[in-house]
C-alpha cells in the first residue's frame, strides 16, 4: 500500500494545476459580473481577452481553445445584458475575442509540438550520457564511489568532461579527464578517450603502460588525411588558423590504480588538476614530481609516463574533479575555493560531500556555471573482519 506521503506528492502537483487551470475562469466570471453591474459609459469586455492568453501559458491548445469559447460567451452574454448583440461595439468586441483566441490557440499548439521536440532531445541526450558516461558502480571492492556531472549548457546532459571506473584483478582503476573545447566535438573526443579506456583496464599492464597505450589509442593518425596537416608552401599554418581545435585537440586526464590489498594510490597525471585527498579533517593535494604531457600531445615531445604513489587508508576520501571547478568565478571575479569547502565538509561520506559540494559551487558561480565540471570522491573502507 502506497505511503501518505507519496500520495501526497502526487496530489500537490494536481493541486497546483488545477488552481492554475481555474484561473481563467475566475477571471472571465469576475470581469463578466463587474462588466454587467457597471455603468453604461464603462466597457470591461476587451479584459476578456487575458483569459486565453492566460491559460496558453500553461495549458495545451484544447483547453485554450475552451477558454477562449468561454470567453465568447461571457462577452455575449454582457452584450444581451447591456444592450444586444447587434450592438457595434459588443460586436467588434466579440470579433476581435473570437480572432484572438483563434490566433493564441494556433502559437499554443505551436509551443506545445517545441516542447515535444526538445523533450525528446532531451531524451536523446540522457540516453547519449548513459552510453557515453558510464555511471560509476556506488562499490568497487573497499571502495565507496559517488559522482556528479554538471552541464554549462541548460538543456546539455554531457560535454567534454569525463570519468570511468573498472576493476581489475586485484583492485580499481579511475580516469578523470577534461577535453579541450565544448560542442560536439568534445563529446566526440570524450567517447573516444572513454571507450579505450574501458577497452585497455581489461589488460593487465602496469599503469604507465595503459597510459601509453591511451596515449596512442586516441593520438591523431598522421597517415590520416582527414586529420592531418598539410605539410608543404605553409599550408600547416592555414590549417592551424582555420581549425584551431584540430590543431590543439588534448585531453588532461589523471589516471589512478586503487589496490584492493594496499593503503595506497598510484597515479599518472596527465597535465590534470591533483586530486585532493581528504585525511582527518586535513586536505592534501596528491601533487606529482613529474606529470605528462596533456594526451593528444605526447607525441610532439619525448614523454615517459611515471605512476607516482601516495597512501590511502581506511577512512580517507579521494576528491577527483576537472578544471571547470576551479575555475568557475563568483561576481566579484573569485575562484571557487575547492580545497577549503572540501575540508569543511570532510566526514559526510562520498554521497553527501558532493552533494554538498556541487549545492555549493552552483551558489557561489551564481546558478550557473561557465564550463561543465565532473566531481568524483571515492572512500575507502575499513576492512571488515
Amino acid at each position: 500500500m502506497a505511503s501518505p506521503r507519496f500520495l501526497e506528492s502526487i496530489r500537490e502537483p494536481r493541486r497546483r494545476r488545477n488552481a492554475l487551470v481555474a484561473t481563467p475562469f475566475a477571471l472571465i466570471a469576475a470581469v463578466t459580473v463587474v462588466d454587467i453591474i457597471a455603468p453604461p459609459d464603462v466597457h470591461l469586455g476587451p479584459f476578456l481577452v487575458a483569459a486565453p492568453a492566460l491559460a496558453a501559458s500553461f495549458t495545451g491548445p484544447r483547453m485554450t481553445a475552451f477558454v477562449g469559447v468561454v470567453a465568447v460567451l461571457a462577452q455575449s452574454m454582457v452584450a444581451v445584458s447591456r444592450t444586444s448583440l447587434n450592438d457595434l461595439n459588443h460586436t467588434y468586441q466579440i470579433i476581435a475575442l473570437v480572432l484572438i483566441s483563434v490566433f493564441v490557440t494556433f502559437f499554443t499548439h505551436l509551443r506545445v509540438r517545441n516542447e515535444r521536440a526538445v523533450t525528446q532531445l532531451r531524451s536523446v541526450a540522457e540516453a547519449a550520457q548513459r552510453v557515453v558516461l558510464r555511471p560509476l558502480p556506488a562499490r568497487s571492492g573497499p571502495l565507496r564511489i559517488s559522482s556528479v556531472y554538471l552541464a554549462a549548457e541548460a538543456e546539455a546532459q554531457i560535454g567534454g568532461d569525463l570519468y570511468a571506473a573498472a576493476r581489475t584483478m586485484g583492485g580499481t582503476r579511475l580516469i578523470i579527464g577534461d577535453v579541450r573545447g565544448k560542442g560536439l566535438a568534445a563529446i566526440g573526443e570524450a567517447a573516444s578517450v572513454l571507450g579505450a579506456f574501458h577497452a585497455l583496464s581489461r589488460q593487465r599492464w602496469p599503469l604507465p603502460d595503459l597510459v601509453a597505450h591511451l596515449e596512442t589509442s586516441i593520438a591523431p593518425d598522421p597517415d590520416d588525411t582527414d586529420t592531418a596537416y598539410a605539410g608543404t608552401d605553409g599550408d600547416e599554418d592555414e590549417d592551424e588558423e582555420d581549425d584551431p581545435d584540430l590543431a590543439e585537440s588534448f585531453v588532461t586526464a589523471a589516471v589512478l590504480d586503487i589496490p584492493d590489498d594496499a593503503a595506497e594510490i598510484r597515479l599518472v597525471s596527465c597535465g590534470h588538476p591533483p586530486p585532493l585527498l581528504l585525511r582527518a579533517g586535513e586536505v592534501i593535494p596528491l601533487d606529482v614530481r613529474t606529470p605528462a604531457p596533456p594526451l593528444g600531445l605526447a607525441r610532439l615531445v619525448i614523454t615517459e609516463h611515471t605512476a607516482e604513489t601516495f597512501g590511502f587508508e581506511a577512512g580517507d576520501t579521494l576528491l577527483l574533479y576537472t578544471d571547470g571547478v576551479i575555475e568557475s568565478r563568483d561576481r566579484s571575479g573569485r575562484f571557487y575555493p575547492l580545497r577549503e569547502r572540501a575540508a569543511s565538509r570532510f566526514g559526510t561520506g562520498p554521497e553527501a560531500l558532493l552533494e554538498s559540494l556541487c549545492a555549493d559551487l552552483l551558489h557561489h558561480a551564481g546558478g550557473r556555471l561557465g564550463d561543465d565540471a565532473a566531481l568524483v570522491a571515492i572512500e575507502r573502507l575499513p576492512r571488515s573482519g
